[in-house]
């Protein structure tokens, strides 16, 4: 907990010097790498804009600091996007990469002016190639699984099929989102989660409507699921990240991160550059930025999976380990999210809101 709450002031800290340097900066004069005209617009998450994250971009552009613009879910910034918002540089996860390559909405990257590709793992670089071409610097990645208060329980869960059992009636928390149902309902069925038939989909209906006697609550965010489990009102709690697990036990609170036998499900997100950026030389610098090591490790230590295997050695070890994100076998163990068609994204949705609000 001392280690978050350093981690708060600092961020609070990073927030006061950036807002000095660019009220300082107002009134210099004097060269520049660019005019404030070309500012960089960046449409990133809220936890990924402190300046250590890309501090080598603003050494080389002092007066211009990037522009953040906040995105508060994919779906949102998705639909923002091919409405038409200006960006330059975005920050999606795998489930949309391939929308926003058959819409057109971000370019092939070069992967000869990154740097520091190279340190990249291969397995989350190829999650960003597209058709045979690289569209998405892989960045950040994390699982998803199964917290169990171990105190409340008589046995621990082995199996994502666990939380249809009767033991834990009234005590199931899942993440309100129709994509996680769709994947480990799928994965217990024994079914492709990315290429059911529409008898499949009828199951995994079936299926999921069988789990309604067991719901506590559906949770969405990061703060109101670690509320939950250290109530002690969700014992079974589905779709839960590391980073929730690590600190609630830091807390000392009796819970277990388990790994489900079909595998946990995991996540990866990663940053693309618009087709229509007039700032591409920036943007490439921006993305060397993210990539330095130091700056990588920076972000990891946040509570995230980071891509670059020379800012894995440089994070937090003790956090790797917790959070196994060094577990490369695991990772083969590990489904990860891919892309939906649109289709498919109406009809998981659809599903989603049908079960919530069946009696």
């Amino acid at each position: 907990m001392e280690k978050k709450e350093k981690r708060n002031n600092l961020r609070i800290l990073h927030y006061a010097f950036l807002l000095m340097g660019i009220l300082l900066s107002a009134g210099c004069s004097g060269e520049d790498a660019t005019s404030s005209a070309e500012r960089l617009i960046v449409y990133d998450w809220s936890m990924a804009d402190l300046p250590d994250f890309h501090s080598k971009f603003l050494e080389k552009y002092p007066n211009t600091p990037p522009k953040i613009v906040y995105l508060a879910e994919d779906v949102e910034a998705y639909g923002k996007i091919k409405a038409g918002f200006a960006f330059d540089i975005v920050h999606p996860c795998t489930q949309f990469f391939q929308l926003y390559v058959e819409n057109g909405l971000i370019l092939p990257l070069d992967t000869s002016r990154i740097e520091r590709w190279n340190d990249l793992e291969p397995s989350f670089a190829d999650m960003g190639n597209i058709n045979g071409k690289q569209y998405v610097m892989p960045y950040d990645w994390g699982y998803e699984s199964i917290v169990v208060r171990t105190d409340k329980v008589k046995e621990i869960p082995d199996s994502w099929e666990d939380l249809w059992d009767p033991q834990y009636k009234g005590h199931v928390s899942l993440i309100d989102a129709a994509d996680p149902a769709q994947v480990f309902t799928s994965l217990i069925l024994g079914f492709d989660p990315w290429n059911t038939t529409s008898e499949q989909d009828e199951e995994i209906q079936a299926k999921l409507s069988e789990l309604k006697d067991n719901i506590f609550t559906y949770w969405t965010d990061f703060n109101e699921i670690q509320q939950l489990i250290a109530s002690g009102d969700s014992w079974i709690s589905a779709n839960v990240w590391p980073e929730t697990y690590a600190m609630l036990n830091n807390k000392g609170l009796p819970v277990k991160y388990i790994t489900p036998k079909e595998g946990m499900i995991g996540w990866m997100c990663g940053y693309a550059i618009s087709s229509k950026t007039k700032n591409l030389d920036m943007a490439y610098d921006y993305l060397n930025a993210l990539l330095d090591p130091t700056s990588h490790a920076a972000y990891g230590n946040m509570g995230a999976g980071v891509s670059s295997k020379a800012a894995l050695s440089l994070m937090d070890q003790e956090q790797v380990k917790l959070m196994n994100l060094d577990q490369l076998d695991l990772q083969n163990r590990t489904v990860f999210y891919k892309s939906w068609t649109e289709e498919q994204r109406k009809k998981f949705t659809e599903r989603w809101n049908q079960f919530k609000a069946a009696p």
